[in-house]
């Protein structure tokens, strides 16, 4: 586990470093601030999972996967997106948590 935990913020530093031209003490400055933002979006994202609100679990699924797609982690950011798309379709609670739990246990490596 840990091994993967350094190997996406790795990722994360590297895509900073090539798509938005950082130096290694802006991404340190600024990491912080991404990995903060995706922890509270996640954390709202496992509120809303057990709530009738599938229009803000979606919308908060889309800005996980566009901070997600921000640091350089697609894969990632394809678990978010099937929240996103799957809310709009499907209310079933426990649906919603499954989805919102694999998302979890793949950002707690970061987080």
């Amino acid at each position: 586990m840990e091994q993967q935990h350094i190997t996406y913020r790795e990722r994360i530093k590297d895509h900073l470093s090539s798509a938005y031209l950082l130096s290694d003490e802006k991404i340190e400055t600024v990491m912080p601030r991404f990995i903060g933002t995706i922890r509270n979006l996640m954390t709202e994202l496992e509120h809303l999972a057990v709530t009738d609100n599938s229009d803000a679990l979606s919308r908060t699924g889309h800005a996980i996967k566009g901070a997600l797609l921000n640091l350089g982690l697609p894969e990632l950011a394809e678990k978010a997106y099937s929240i996103e798309n799957h809310m709009q379709v499907c209310h079933i609670n426990g649906d919603r948590s499954k989805l919102v739990d694999e998302l979890k246990k793949e950002l707690d490596k970061i987080l």
